[in-house]
């Protein structure tokens, strides 16, 4: 699906998005917005270029209902393969490579999370606060925790690749639809094994 109703120029910056990457059509793209390669944007999300610059690099994944925005002359950067969880707010911070930022986590300005860190669920970043590459901060505010696992690490990858994969099946399976009057008899809906699943499952495996 290819159609994205919700992209604004603003100032002569036009959203940049490359062909690769799926945005929904719900979500909403202002002024200096670039989206990289096989990036996935999910729907609600705003990345708001109107004060600075906002940039997706390639393989990363914004979910559902996220807000990327910053102060003037100031940047908000996922960069490549980063992972966005649903709902959370980055205001001019860095976001490094292959790092976790866990659902309705609050990243202030300044923020930089190092190469395959973890930011919890629900934490505040306070401003200026570097996460170390490879570690885990939670809280609120946030807090260094531990240094994180191999297994960890892996487990977050693979969630990742499970979205750069969904932005390539969006962008050939997703279609605006009616709803049906009653779920479809058995058998008729295909629906995928999980290849992707919970941290203490996938330690399991």
């Amino acid at each position: 699906m290819r159609t994205m109703a919700r992209i604004y120029s603003f100032e002569g910056n036009v959203p940049v998005v490359h062909p690769t990457a799926f945005v929904h059509p719900d979500a909403v793209l202002i002024g200096s917005v670039v989206v990289g390669p096989g990036c996935y944007v999910g729907p609600l999300a705003s990345l708001r270029g109107d004060f600075g610059h906002i940039e997706l690099r390639a393989g990363s994944n914004v979910q559902d209902c996220c807000v990327l925005h910053c102060f003037p002359g100031a940047d908000t950067v996922v960069e490549e393969d980063g992972h966005v969880g649903h709902g959370s707010v980055l205001h001019g911070c860095r976001v490094g490579r292959d790092s976790l930022v866990g659902m309705k986590a609050v990243l202030m300005d300044g923020v930089v999370v190092g190469p395959q860190a973890f930011v919890g669920a629900g934490s505040f970043v306070k401003s200026g606060f570097h996460v170390r590459e490879r570690h885990l901060v939670a809280g609120s505010p946030a807090k260094v925790i531990r240094e994180l696992t191999a297994d960890e690490i892996a487990w977050k990858g693979n969630g990742t690749d499970q979205y750069r994969k969904l932005a390539q099946r969006c962008l050939t399976g997703l279609r605006p639809a009616e709803a049906m009057p009653e779920r479809a008899a058995a058998g008729t809906v295909s629906l995928t094994e999980p290849e992707h699943v919970t941290l203490h499952a996938f330690r399991a495996r």
